[in-house]
């Protein structure tokens, strides 16, 4: 009833303020008709003024426009004045429209749901009524009822009493089962306990058995047995205790003195003479290898002499020429010093220059030792030539005329062998005696470039020219 009453009321309210809204409207009407016909006005007078400023003879009538355009200005300010107010006022009025129809949708929604709880309590009390209705008889059969629960009762007490009386009675029983278990508990563990040491003992003592009866073995080689009926036979049966003791004391110290019986001997045997074998076989071989061995040497040694002597004396030969050749004449040799054998002599060299007596090379100028030491190198290097001869500044220590001398050789070389000579030099006078020069240059700063000149060919361009 109250959701009803105040639909009523919001009803009625929302009827005023339809109303209301639709006088706003018919006043906004009004206002803007006012409005318009203000802005006609003030059209007229616009145009009045323009034509009075236009016109020269009549500053009455400008002045009356200008009085009318003033008052057309007022009204139409008043009048837009009051179109804005009555335009916020619509605009209020529309916003508590809507906010009205959105309480009266809610008051509509909570009157449905107040409906359905309505109809909702109605159903549980036919429920509740139908079921008062039938529980009224249940008071009088259960009060019908109530002695025989009564005796029930009565005798479900005494059977719990007797129960209970049972569940005492077991559990003094089993108080003393529990007491008794523990006990035969403690028994059987004495029990295994006891067992346990007694099969420990027997064990120790069958292990004493196995153990005095190998020492039995060991010590008389007879088992046991055959020792009790020798000492129950007839032989020690008459022997007094400290007799029996005595030999015994003598078998020991005779046993003693026959030191322990090596069991391994054959296998010992066995082995020592195998290795003897194979160590006999070793020496044998070691023998014949060593004989082996010192024949090669001696070969190798009677070879060694005779190449070595056969080389040093084709080393010789070319020695003395490339020295006479550098010289210009002179002689020199090789010598084997300080031994017969050539393999452990030393070696020495002779030399005499034109004009000078015979001595060792230690003995000899720094220019002097240089070119024998290169006739040295270059006999050597002629008994056996290679393809290619790289000489590096040889010619670094030598004057004029020794220089020409080391040229002159190295032609003589040339044509005694196919070897090429690379000379590395910066004496000018072996490069002019030289086929082909190779240099580097540098036309431009930290620019290097290689410069190659035929001779053989320059010179025959020369002689054409």
């Amino acid at each position: 009833r109250h959701a009803e009453r105040t639909l009523s009321a919001a009803e009625a309210q929302a009827a005023r303020a339809e109303a209301r809204r639709a006088g706003l409207a018919e006043a906004l009407e009004r206002a803007e008709a006012r409005l318009t016909g203000a802005r006609s006005d003030l059209q007229l007078a616009n145009q009045a003024q323009i034509e009075a400023d236009a016109a020269d003879d009549g500053s009455e009538a400008v002045e009356a426009a200008r009085a009318s355009a003033e008052a057309a200005r007022a009204c139409s300010a008043e009048a837009r004045a009051f179109l804005e107010n009555v335009k916020r006022e619509a605009q209020g009025r529309r916003h508590r429209l809507a906010a009205l129809e959105r309480e009266s949708a809610d008051w509509q929604r909570r009157e449905t749901s107040a409906r359905d709880r309505l109809d909702a309590i109605r159903a549980q009390i036919s429920a509740a009524r139908k079921t008062l209705v039938d529980a009224e008889p249940l008071p009088e059969a259960l009060e019908a009822k109530r002695p025989e629960l009564l005796e029930a009762l009565a005798e479900a007490e005494t059977k719990a009493a007797a129960a209970r009386d049972a569940v005492s009675e077991g559990e003094i029983g089993q108080r003393e089962a529990d007491s008794a278990l523990r006990i035969a508990e403690r028994a059987a563990a004495e029990a295994r306990e006891s067992r346990a040491g007694a099969h420990a003992r027997l064990t120790a003592a069958r292990e004493r058995l196995e153990e005095t009866t190998h020492r039995l073995r060991d010590a008389t080689g007879e088992a046991p047995e055959t020792l009790q009926q020798r000492a129950t036979s007839d032989e020690f049966a008459a022997l007094s205790s400290a007799e029996l003791e005595r030999r015994l004391d003598e078998a020991r110290l005779s046993r003693e003195r026959l030191g322990a019986v090596n069991l391994r001997a054959d296998e010992e045997s066995e082995e020592l003479d195998t290795e003897r074998t194979r160590l006999k076989a070793e020496r044998d071989d070691l023998t014949e290898a060593v004989a082996r061995l010192r024949k090669a040497v001696d070969t190798l040694s009677r070879e060694g002499r005779a190449r070595l002597l056969e080389a040093f004396e084709i080393v010789d030969g070319h020695f003395r020429t490339l020295f006479s050749t550098l010289f210009d004449g002179g002689r020199a040799e090789l010598a084997l010093t300080e031994s017969d054998d050539p393999l452990e002599a030393g070696l020495e060299i002779y030399a005499c220059p034109p004009g000078k007596k015979m001595e060792t090379m230690s003995l000899m100028s720094g220019g002097e030792q240089a070119l024998t030491a290169t006739a040295l190198i270059f006999a050597v290097f002629l008994a056996n030539p290679a393809p290619v001869c790289v000489l590096d500044e040889v010619d670094a220590p030598l004057d004029d005329a020794n220089v020409d001398r080391y040229c002159t050789m190295l032609e003589q070389m040339r044509t005694m062998t196919e070897t090429r000579f690379l000379v590395i030099t910066h004496n000018p006078v072996t490069m002019s005696r030289m086929d082909r020069l190779f240099g580097v240059t540098m036309g431009e700063r930290g620019v290097s470039q290689l410069v190659s000149v035929n001779l053989n060919t320059a010179e025959a361009m020369l002689a054409a020219e």
